[in-house]
């Protein structure tokens, strides 16, 4: 015969398929935190790692008076406590950090292969929200007091590391090209070299609206002191800028010729290979090269002859690193 099941009462029943699904929900909850923790904490953790390549990828930060920063210093193989090594600033641009800075313009392969140290200040999302430094902001004196915290991060690795203080240049893309410049123009005994991509003339704007207007070419800055002892200046910009008016390059070395009494030389036409061509010009006082605009027709707003397949960065340009290396050393060798 066979055997009769015991009969279960509707509550106990009822429990049970409420016990199963909270379960269940449970489960998927769990999997669902899984996931967005993932999504937080592994682009944290892949920021964190050093750029691929050899030397070191050193973690610090800088204390003024208008806050701190964090930054990275790439020190290339091989430094001996007795060297006195260039350095070379990298100012990114919005909605970029450090390390993707440093991996789009491949500066530290470059540093590795010359022998010198590179500075990437990162600027604080809470200052920014788009990661841009505030260059425009000249009016409520943030601009200064930014320029004020690279300042001691230049310092502080110029003491602490076998750099050569007498041999720094700062560069900068979009918005770290304008900081450059401002930086520059307020510290002008602290660079030998300033290259600007893609970046806005100082002077320009002074506050978020005028920032937009300058960006598009519409602002020019006042003439400055004939007697502004700036250091030379390379500018580069891409002709199909969508971001920040190219009319903004011919102004930047215009700005820097007419405070150095320099004049415009005859435009040449250069391109390397299957690259985008390019159309240079320098602004000669006597011998001394004051400016040099790189105008490279095809280009948009990304880093000349960058990384591939990398945010603001165009492998099909002119090497801008290279570019702006070659400028800078240029000017140490004058100061040696």
């Amino acid at each position: 015969m066979a055997r009769r099941r015991a009969s279960v009462p509707w509550g106990v029943t009822l429990q049970r398929a409420f016990g199963a699904v909270a379960r269940a929900n449970l489960g998927l909850a769990g999997k669902a935190a899984t996931r967005a923790a993932k999504a937080v904490l592994e682009p944290a953790a892949e920021r964190r790692k050093p750029p691929r390549g050899v030397g070191d990828w050193i973690a610090g930060f800088a204390m003024a008076a208008g806050g701190t920063r964090r930054f990275q210093l790439y020190r290339p193989p091989g430094v001996k406590a007795s060297d006195r090594l260039p350095l070379m600033v990298m100012l990114h641009g919005c909605q970029q950090d450090a390390k993707s800075f440093a991996v789009s313009t491949r500066m530290n392969t470059l540093a590795a292969r010359e022998g010198f140290f590179v500075l990437y200040p990162e600027q604080d999302r809470r200052a920014n929200p788009q990661g841009c430094w505030n260059w425009f902001e000249t009016r409520t004196g943030i601009a200064h007091a930014e320029a004020d915290i690279l300042m001691a991060a230049v310092k502080q690795v110029c003491l602490l590391y076998p750099v050569d203080p007498a041999r720094v240049a700062v560069a900068g893309m979009s918005a770290g090209a304008s900081m450059a410049a401002l930086l520059a123009t307020r510290h002008p005994e602290r660079f030998k070299a300033v290259a600007m991509h893609s970046g806005v003339p100082p002077g320009a704007a002074s506050s978020t609206t005028s920032a937009l207007g300058a960006m598009r070419g519409r602002r020019t800055p006042s003439s400055p002191d004939q007697d502004s002892d700036w250091p030379p200046l390379i500018v580069i910009h891409g002709g199909a800028d969508s971001v920040v008016s190219a009319r903004n390059a011919e102004t930047s070395a215009r700005l820097w010729a007419e405070a150095a009494g320099a004049r415009a030389t005859v435009p040449r036409a250069v391109q390397r290979g299957q690259r985008h061509a390019m159309t240079i010009t320098d602004y000669k006082r006597g011998r001394d090269t004051v400016a040099s605009l790189c105008e490279v027709g095809s280009l948009g707003h990304a880093w000349s002859g960058g990384a591939a397949k990398r945010p603001f960065s165009d492998a099909n340009g002119p090497d801008a690193s290279r570019l702006v290396w070659a400028f800078a050393s240029r000017q140490f060798d004058k100061a040696g």
